[in-house]
């Protein structure tokens, strides 16, 4: 490979490092090509990317961005998810993929610059997608008001029916 096709590759990795909300480092050996195709759709479909690069360059890539702070786990065998959107879809997607083939080793990831080990990605994994979650908090943020709203309606109810109640008292004596 020419220097100037290794200058391009590091510089586009280094954009997609830039840009991804997460990064994962998995060690493929063992897996073959129709497999790891499988994996990149899949990846594809929860709109990340699954990368295989030489690991100097991989290394050149991460300087300017938070995944330096995983470049010593580029030794042997290296590829790189990258998430762009939702951090949680690449690592169900991983973790899944991971359950059914025993060769595909996640090693370590970062997310805001913070590095995720493997039972924080299972963590990560574990938890509803992006979609879900916005939802969830929808229904809480239209809930409140919808109580609130039933509480002061039914405050002018409880007050007549506490009158009604003395009328009748009254009337009773």
């Amino acid at each position: 490979m020419k220097i100037d096709e290794k200058k391009k590759i590091v510089e586009d990795l280094g954009k997609r490092f830039s840009k991804s909300k997460v990064v994962f480092i998995t060690d493929y050996k063992g897996l073959d090509v129709a497999t790891i195709n499988a994996l990149r759709r899949k990846l594809g479909e929860a709109d990340s990317e699954y990368k295989v690069v030489k690991n100097s360059l991989l290394i050149r890539a991460s300087e300017e961005s938070d995944v330096a702070l995983i470049k010593e786990y580029f030794k042997g065998p290296s590829a790189v998810a990258l998430g762009y959107n939702d951090p949680v879809a690449p690592a169900k997607v991983l973790t899944g993929f991971a359950d059914k083939h025993e060769k595909l080793e996640i090693k370590i990831g970062v997310m805001d610059g913070k590095l995720l080990d493997l039972s924080a990605i299972k963590a990560l994994s574990i938890l509803p997608s992006r979609e879900v979650l916005l939802g969830q908090v929808l229904s809480a943020m239209a809930g409140v008001p919808t109580a609130f709203v039933r509480a002061l309606a039914d405050a002018p109810k409880k007050l007549l029916n506490v009158l009604q109640a003395i009328k009748d008292q009254k009337e009773a004596a």
